[in-house]
């Protein structure tokens, strides 16, 4: 039995829940999303509560559970409090802008590198702190990661673009031979 897939999904009041066929569409203050079941994994709706069931024990059903089940409480909180993540400029002369629903960044190189920031997203910069909003948390970290893959965080000085709260393992570079 799959310990996060019996896991009941609780909606707040302000959620509404609507089915056509097997796609499960939910709306609420921040937004709508929608999420298309597999074969083999049903959600049956009880006043307030969700909860995802499998028709059988096969392994591909057993996988889909919990995954499923996962997924529908993100939805659940992107639609209702969204998702936040933050990243951090470390470097000299490292700025970000917004610019045109753009993120310009200058983190080193000859130019600056230009990024469209998707529809459905929010990008603010405060400092050397970039944040990234939406409902979607998979599109969230998705240009997250995009951000961050553009300068990652170096081992020696620790230069580039981390998460907020990323530890860097620091690299001692190299060593002066004593002696001669």
């Amino acid at each position: 039995m799959s310990r996060i897939g019996v896991q009941p999904i609780i909606l707040p009041d302000n959620v509404s829940l609507s089915r056509e066929d097997r796609v499960l569409t939910l709306i609420g203050a921040k937004g709508k999303l929608s999420l298309s079941l597999p074969e083999g994994i049903d959600v049956s709706q009880k006043e307030n509560t969700l909860q995802v069931t499998r028709q059988s024990e096969q392994r591909e059903h057993r996988a889909l559970h919990g995954t499923i089940r996962s997924l529908i409480a993100n939805i659940v909180e992107g639609v209702t409090n969204g998702f936040t993540k933050k990243l951090e400029l470390v470097g000299i002369g490292y700025r970000a802008a917004i610019e045109d629903n753009a993120l310009i960044l200058q983190v080193g190189f000859t130019h600056p590198v230009r990024l469209v920031v998707p529809v459905g997203l929010e990008a603010k910069v405060e400092k050397n702190i970039i944040s990234i909003s939406g409902i979607d948390r998979q599109r969230v970290g998705q240009f997250s990661a995009e951000v961050r893959g553009i300068r990652p965080p170096e081992p020696y000085k620790g230069k580039g673009i981390r998460y907020e709260g990323e530890k860097v393992r620091m690299k001692q570079g190299k060593a002066v031979k004593a002696g001669a």
